[in-house]
């Protein structure tokens, strides 16, 4: 399969990778941000069990 797709590419020398729409890295520091606000969002409910 491998091969069929080098034969392929080097058919079509249009198909370029996509861009990404941002650095990489930044990925990782949304992802980490969206983690971290539920972290705390649990964080804050961690003890209404216990009034209830």
């Amino acid at each position: 399969m491998t091969s069929s797709l080098v034969k392929l590419s080097a058919e079509n020398p249009d198909l370029t990778p996509a861009h990404l729409p941002m650095h990489p890295m930044m990925y990782g520091v949304i992802a980490f941000s969206i983690l971290m606000v539920l972290l705390l969002t649990a964080y804050a409910f961690r003890s209404v069990w216990t009034r209830h």
